[in-house]
């Protein structure tokens, strides 16, 4: 699990090769991953972008952008947490995942960006 702390928001992401998903079509390797925010901040937040750069094991990179996550803008209290899950399809076996989530504090609307912690995504058999 890789784990990094920006402004008192804890960002920790576990990653897994989907096997089942992997190869139905040519060259597409699937990989789950599981986020956890916490607040530890003293400020409500919200999660308002993402911003992930994605590195295919050739050096083949691509950005997405875009609100929220899986389709929320969570807002955490101070000791709060938001999980939730997602995949990201790579052309090759091994790859890497970083990126930052733009955020507002709640009592005077200014933003920050807490950063992702880079995480690499490999597929089981290739790590022999």
């Amino acid at each position: 699990m890789e784990i990094q702390t920006t402004n008192g928001i804890t960002v920790a992401v576990q990653t897994q090769y989907l096997q089942p998903e992997s190869g139905k079509w040519d060259g597409e390797f699937i990989f789950g991953y599981h986020i956890i925010i916490e607040n530890g901040s003293a400020h409500t937040v919200q999660l308002l972008r993402r911003h992930w750069i994605i590195t295919d094991a050739d050096g083949q990179r691509r950005e997405v952008k875009g609100e929220g996550v899986v389709g929320e803008k969570p807002i955490l209290a101070p000791g709060q947490r938001h999980e939730y899950a997602s995949f990201c399809n790579l052309n090759s076996e091994i790859g890497k995942m970083l990126g930052t989530f733009l955020m507002v504090r709640k009592d005077d609307e200014s933003y920050f960006e807490v950063a992702i912690p880079e995480f690499k995504m490999a597929a089981p058999h290739r790590l022999n």
